[in-house]
């Protein structure tokens, strides 16, 4: 199996790969096909080159005998990352609501961000915007994001700060608090030679960014982020059109009224009404006899 590198990792093709296999999970799932049977098919489609084919049968594997995929990458963690078996562990809850087609776009725009080099700081504010545009858990996934080793020594311990103070203490502020804006002021007050005793995880630029969204919509302040970092957009779910069932559901009233009326209408012409033409195929008039 291919092994990270020193930041956590992985090839480049690795990520194409995976990028392709999500997406074309994706796109044929739901139709004539099951997740095994895709399983089995992309072991051919993806490039042999790569270590993908051999994750991917070990996963067919596990999905076949515990029926989760989860499982299976969170044992393949130096391949898979925590926070994608997070992901997939949240769509495969029996009475969560995360959508499994949600959760694959999750995982296929992450792969091909990073294709491109996705930096630590656009990996944080995507993952992070990803748990709270799904509604998923705050505590599991950011674990799952601290476990993650594309974030070095410095990131990790951060994270678990976040965790454990996030709805204490406004996300704006903890991204400030470590960022080189921060100590640009630190030090304006205190002193050029002045530091402070925490690492700096964030530039300038974002630093900024979070400090004009203090007190507000921490959705502004993904948007903004997103706009100027040019991370991917992270999905969401659609909201449901309410008007998109109102024509036939009016369909369906109007014919039940047009026989209702009808039905009126030959009782008052004192004409028998055939009660029998509203009796299924199997139904038969009281009385008559069943044994054929």
């Amino acid at each position: 199996m291919a092994e990270p590198d020193v930041s956590g990792r992985l090839a480049h093709e690795e990520y194409v790969e995976q990028a392709y296999l999500f997406r074309m999970l994706r796109e044929r799932l739901g139709g004539d096909y099951t997740l095994q049977d895709l399983l089995a098919q992309s072991r051919h489609e993806v490039l042999a080159t790569t270590k993908l084919p051999y994750a991917i049968d070990f996963l067919a594997a596990e999905l076949k005998h515990r029926g989760v995929l989860s499982d299976g990458m969170r044992r393949l963690s130096h391949y898979f990352s925590p926070f994608q078996a997070f992901v997939v562990a949240e769509a495969e809850m029996e009475k969560g609501r995360f959508d499994f087609m949600i959760a694959l776009q999750i995982l296929q725009a992450e792969a091909e961000a990073c294709c491109h080099g996705l930096s630590c700081q656009g990996l944080f504010f995507f993952q992070f915007e990803s748990l709270c545009r799904n509604r998923l858990s705050y505590d599991r996934g950011l674990q799952a994001m601290a476990e993650d080793r594309r974030y070095d020594q410095h990131w990790q311990p951060w994270l678990l700060i976040v965790r454990r103070q996030l709805g204490l203490v406004e996300l704006a502020d903890l991204i400030y608090g470590r960022s080189e804006a921060y100590l640009h002021e630190y030090r304006r007050r205190h002193g050029e030679d002045a530091s402070p005793q925490v690492p700096v995880l964030f530039g300038p630029k974002e630093g900024k960014i979070a400090y004009a969204h203090r007190r507000r919509d921490p959705l502004l302040l993904f948007a903004a982020m997103q706009r100027h970092l040019g991370y991917p957009e992270v999905p969401r779910p659609k909201s449901i059109d309410p008007n998109r069932d109102l024509v036939p559901l009016l369909q369906r009233r109007l014919e039940r009224l047009e026989a209702r009326l009808k039905l009126l209408e030959e009782e008052q012409r004192y004409e028998a009404v055939d009660i029998t033409r509203f009796y299924q195929p199997h139904d038969k008039p009281p009385g008559e006899s069943r044994g054929g």
